[in-house]
């Protein structure tokens, strides 16, 4: 699939240390034009280079205001089982640095059909919140942001949120002080025309989806983004690349395209690795997939027409590729 972003060149012109496991970076052209427009929900892909030819590419959430397109920011948290792009991000990345990134694609955008806006943010879920929060500002459309995290010092942007124009609609829940987010009650008093949206940890996700459904909410009206690689697991699989023949097995803990990358059976463009840009995806000629990623439709899923070969796996035994 051709890569349908555009790529370019941004340096480093701050970074602040928000949390112990949060920073916040602002990117801006080194000619300093204008960065491309984006809307609340947006992200970019982060291309990054080691100086040990090491390379990193994730999804980062944009959180600065869409009516200033002078420079991005986006908050990178430091994970415990990072592949190696945020600790680069933490580690490495100072002002001066220069990275690639693209140009921004929304799967999180709010629902204009929405009579309310209700948002739940966990840890560093806050991020796509904090751009869309601009948007509202001022709007005729009431909306509430729901903010947890564990401790004090882990609440990214508490007093930002505390202190600003959105103060009276923010509420905060924090973990160590047993201030619990009540799932339940949310739902059951969501008006008919009120809209979920949730971003963070995936069993946040999860609890929001199961508790919205419990609730009768229609799947519509609940909406998700994660950027993490679903977990691989399954049993191994068989994949068959039509175009040369080869067959490769997929074992559990192992991608598609880390199995055709291990073989070099097949060139594949990635940007992101975590089901969010769409550049792996492949058409399925033969079989059936589980979809994990977050870029198709429901309906597109349901076709079993194509595929992202990051993520995604087999539901059947044997899965054939336009590759």
């Amino acid at each position: 699939m051709a890569n349908k972003y555009e790529m370019f060149s941004v340096h480093v012109t701050e970074v602040e240390q928000a949390t112990p496991l949060i920073k916040r970076f602002t990117l801006a052209r080194e000619d300093g034009a204008p960065m491309p427009a984006f809307t609340g929900g947006s992200h970019v892909i982060v291309q990054m280079q080691g100086a040990d030819g090491s390379q990193f590419s994730n999804a980062y959430s944009l959180m600065s205001d869409p009516r200033d397109t002078r420079s991005y920011q986006i908050g990178v948290r430091l994970e415990e089982q990072s592949k190696g792009g945020s600790a680069f991000m933490h580690q490495q990345v100072e002002v001066g640095t220069q990275l690639t990134i693209s140009s921004p694609n929304n799967l999180f955008a709010l629902d204009p059909s929405a009579g309310r806006h209700v948002l739940i943010a966990g840890g560093i879920g806050i991020t796509p919140f904090l751009a869309q929060l601009h948007e509202l500002e001022g709007g005729a459309t009431d909306y509430e942001l729901h903010y947890a995290f564990r401790a004090p010092e882990h609440g990214a942007f508490q007093a930002q949120l505390a202190s600003g124009p959105h103060a009276d609609n923010t509420h905060f829940y924090i973990d160590s002080l047993d201030r619990k987010l009540d799932l339940a009650a949310l739902c059951a008093s969501l008006a008919d025309d009120a809209h979920l949206y949730v971003c963070g940890p995936k069993p946040l996700i999860d609890a929001v989806i199961a508790t919205a459904a419990k609730a009768g909410i229609a799947d519509q009206r609940v909406h998700w983004e994660q950027f993490a690689a679903a977990p691989v697991t399954g049993a191994a699989f068989t994949v068959v690349l039509a175009q040369s023949g080869i067959e490769l097995q997929v074992e559990e803990g192992m991608t598609i395209l880390q199995a055709i990358e291990k073989s070099k059976a097949a060139k594949v463009e990635c940007l992101c690795r975590e089901g969010v840009c769409g550049t792996c995806e492949t058409a399925i000629l033969e079989g059936e997939a589980e979809h994990f990623d977050q870029y198709l439709s429901d309906e597109e899923k349901a076709s079993q027409q194509s595929m992202m070969l990051c993520v995604s796996r087999a539901r059947s035994a044997r899965l054939v590729l336009d590759l």
